[in-house]
C-alpha cells in the first residue's frame, strides 16, 4: 500500500508528464501536523529554474479566506458588524438595480457573494463590468480603489442583495470597508489580525522576495504557454476572459484587492487554512471559524457546481452532498481555488487540509490534477 506522499507524487508527476502543469508546491496537513510538502517541476521553465518549496505565488482568490478571516476578527472586536450597511463606511457606494433603486448591501452580502455585484468575467464582453473596466483585481496596475468603486457603482447590481449567489468583487469592496473602519490600509489590517499572528511572513499584497516569485503559465496550449503581460485567460464559455497583469504584483499604487491581490507561499497559506479547520486559534474564536466553514447562503447554491450540491460559507464554498457532486471529500468540506492555478480544501471529518499551488492556469484550479490530488489525500 502506498503512503500519502507516494500517492501525491504520482498525481503530480502524471500532470507534469502530460504537460498539464509546469510546476507546483503541494502541501497536506493531517490533524494539525504537516504530512506532505514538496515542490515539483519548474518555477520558470525558460530560465531553467526549478520549483522550490518556499516559492511565492500570486494567490488570486486564495486571498479571499485570508481577508475574510481578518474581517471576522474585526467583527469579533465589534469594529464591524455582519448586518451593517456598506454605506456606513463607503457612503458613495450605491450601485443601482435596473429599476433605478439602490438597495442596502450589508457586510454579510459581501462575505457570502450574495450582494448583486459581479466580476467582469461573469458577464458577456458587452456587459457593464467589462465595458466599464471594473477590475477583478488581477490586472490594470495603478488602478486606485476610489476609481474601482466608482466604476462598480456605475456598473450597477445584477440582482437585489440576498436574492442569488454570484461570484464577484465583493471581497474587494469588503477590503475597502475594513481599511476605512481601521483607519489604515487593508494590508496593515490583514497583517495585524492574520498574517502577523500566524507568522505568514511571505503572504502580503506586495512581493516580499522577487527572486522567489514563480512565472505563470496557461494550459491554453500543450505544453502550457508562458503568460506575458496583459494575458487574457478564457474561463466561462460565452463570457469575458479573465484579464491579468504580471506587473500588478510590483505596483504598490494598485488598490489592494481583497479578493485576489495577495501573494504568498504554500507553508504560510496551508497553516492558515488548517488553523481555521482546527477552531481558529490563534487568530479567531471557534465561533468565527465555524461560521466561515458553514453554509451562509441558505437554499441558494454556488453556480459553478451544476449538481446543486455546493453552498457558500465565508471565504470558500461548502460541499453539502459529495456523492452527488462527484467529490471524494466529506460533507461540510470547505474549499475554493485561484485562477493563477490553485486549489484547496479542508475536510473537517478527516481533519485534513490540502493546498495545491501551481503556476499553471486553469489546470491547477479546475483540472484533473485537482481531482487526482484530492483522491491521493483522502485515500
Amino acid at each position: 500500500m502506498t503512503n500519502l506522499s507516494d500517492r501525491v507524487d504520482a498525481a503530480v508527476q502524471s500532470a507534469l508528464a502530460d504537460k498539464r502543469i509546469v510546476g507546483a508546491v503541494i502541501s497536506v496537513m493531517k490533524d494539525g501536523q504537516l504530512a506532505h510538502r514538496r515542490a515539483y517541476g519548474m518555477a520558470d521553465r525558460e530560465a531553467g529554474a526549478a520549483m522550490k518549496e518556499d516559492a511565492i505565488f500570486r494567490l488570486a482568490s486564495i486571498s479571499k479566506p485570508i481577508v475574510t478571516a481578518a474581517a471576522m476578527k474585526m467583527i469579533e472586536l465589534k469594529q464591524l458588524s455582519l448586518q451593517a450597511a456598506v454605506t456606513d463606511w463607503l457612503p458613495d457606494f450605491k450601485p443601482k438595480l435596473p429599476d433605478g433603486s439602490a438597495p442596502t448591501i450589508t457586510l454579510h452580502h459581501l462575505l457570502s457573494h450574495t450582494s448583486g455585484l459581479s466580476y467582469d468575467f461573469m458577464q458577456p464582453e458587452t456587459g457593464p463590468y467589462p465595458r466599464l473596466r471594473v477590475s477583478a483585481g488581477a490586472d490594470q496596475p495603478g488602478l486606485t480603489m476610489e476609481e474601482q468603486l466608482r466604476r462598480a457603482t456605475e456598473a450597477g447590481l445584477t440582482f437585489p442583495p440576498g436574492a442569488a449567489w454570484l461570484y464577484s468583487i465583493a471581497t474587494d469592496v469588503l477590503g475597502a470597508v475594513m481599511a476605512k473602519a481601521a483607519g489604515s490600509t487593508l494590508e496593515q489590517v490583514v497583517e495585524k489580525h492574520v498574517t502577523g499572528p500566524m507568522h505568514m511572513a511571505d503572504t502580503a499584497f506586495h512581493v516580499t522576495d522577487k527572486a522567489r516569485l514563480v512565472q505563470p503559465y496557461s494550459n491554453i496550449a500543450t505544453p502550457p504557454a508562458r503568460v506575458e503581460e496583459g494575458f487574457k485567460q478564457p474561463f466561462v464559455p460565452g463570457l469575458a476572459p479573465i484579464s491579468t497583469s504580471l506587473a500588478r504584483a510590483f505596483d504598490t499604487t494598485s488598490y489592494q484587492a481583497g479578493g485576489s491581490g495577495m501573494l504568498g507561499k504554500a507553508d504560510d497559506v496551508n497553516r492558515f487554512l488548517d488553523a481555521i479547520r482546527a477552531g481558529g486559534a490563534p487568530i479567531l474564536s471557534e465561533t468565527s471559524a465555524r461560521t466561515m466553514m458553514s453554509n451562509q447562503i441558505g437554499p441558494l447554491r454556488v453556480m459553478f457546481d451544476p449538481t446543486g450540491s455546493t453552498a457558500f460559507g465565508y471565504g470558500g464554498s461548502i460541499l453539502l452532498d459529495p456523492a452527488k457532486s462527484g467529490s471524494l471529500t466529506s460533507p461540510g468540506s470547505w474549499q475554493w481555488g485561484g485562477v493563477w492555478g490553485h486549489s484547496w480544501f479542508v475536510d473537517p471529518v478527516r481533519k485534513i487540509t490540502v493546498l495545491n499551488l501551481t503556476n499553471t492556469m486553469l489546470e491547477g484550479m479546475t483540472g484533473q490534477l485537482v481531482r487526482d490530488v484530492q483522491a491521493a489525500a483522502v485515500a
